[in-house]
């Protein structure tokens, strides 16, 4: 009877985990919808402080991140973003989504190598 009840409460405590994680992306898309960007932040990073045990969650946090990103004119963020998804989820559908971001920024002229900082001496 023991072991039932341990079992019960595990489960238990993994359905509110999930509850919460899905709360909070949902949250985060609504905050999306609404141009609410600082807010998509703060949603995405709960989520994934729930979502470390279910790493096939993160390509889609990181979407939404890299998209919340460009919509603040963030664009050599987003496109690291976007990068972070091709090369760690390579066969995901956010992949595929993020290589099509990818292409519209470079199109757009926004992933044009940035000139190093130039490093001038100072005199005494």
């Amino acid at each position: 009877m023991r072991i039932l009840v341990i079992v019960v409460v595990l489960f238990s405590m993994l359905g509110c985990s999930r509850h919460r994680l899905d709360s909070n992306l949902n949250n985060a898309y609504q905050a999306y919808e609404r141009g609410e960007c600082e807010e998509v932040m703060l949603y995405l990073s709960k989520a994934e402080r729930y979502s470390r045990s279910r790493s096939y969650i993160q390509p889609e946090i990181s979407l939404l991140r890299g998209q919340c990103l460009e919509r603040q004119a963030l664009f050599v963020d987003a496109l690291q973003t976007y990068r972070f998804i091709v090369a760690r989820y390579p066969t995901s559908e956010y992949a595929y989504r993020a290589r099509a971001r990818l292409e519209t920024l470079r199109q757009l002229g926004h992933d044009s190598p940035a000139e190093p900082a130039k490093v001038s001496a100072v005199s005494p």
